[in-house]
């Protein structure tokens, strides 16, 4: 846009500087090149930075000077409500929640397998002294999904430890 007003601010001081008579011959010679041009391409691709640059000189011209251009009232009104609406439009952001992350869930799942007696909840306080900020739910969900009990069967696992440390003491505590 900025290249644009830099360019018809040269081309005015250049017109500014011209003789009368090359005015005049340039006025002549344009209708024509615009009836050339026409008829090479009826219907000319126009840029967002031509539509400014039309608005610009639209609001600036009578309506018997606009008489004969190729953009109507109605047009630069439809142009308008584009640009507005393009402006205007936010962008389209994905519902939900972000997934978490491959290597976060991949870390959880190799924490409670490396660690059976772990539930979901110890799980969740390592990941966070490790600085992996993640919901005790979000771990109990990956490990769900993963077919890992969330949370091991307490008694089980903490009667075996004891009766494996008994044994090893020599108590002979069996159940």
């Amino acid at each position: 846009m900025a290249r644009l007003l830099y360019r018809l601010l040269v081309a005015l001081a250049r017109l500014a500087v011209r003789s009368g008579r090359s005015k005049d011959l340039e006025i002549i010679v344009l209708p024509h090149q615009l009836a050339v041009l026409h008829r090479q391409n009826p219907r000319p691709a126009i840029t967002n930075n031509d539509r400014v640059f039309l608005a610009a000189i639209a609001s600036a011209l009578s309506r018997q000077r606009r008489a004969r251009w190729i953009v109507t009232p109605n047009k630069l009104l439809r142009w308008h409500r584009q640009r507005n609406t393009r402006h205007w439009t936010q962008p389209q952001r994905p519902r939900g929640r972000p997934p978490t992350r491959s290597t976060t869930r991949q870390l959880v799942i190799r924490l409670a397998t490396d660690n059976p007696t772990w539930g979901y909840r110890r799980v969740h306080g390592e990941l966070m002294r490790l600085g992996h900020r993640v919901a005790p739910s979000t771990v109990w969900q990956i490990l769900h999904d993963h077919g890992v009990d969330p949370s091991p069967e307490r008694a089980t696992v903490h009667g075996a430890v004891i009766r494996s440390a008994s044994v090893a003491a020599g108590d002979g505590v069996r159940s």
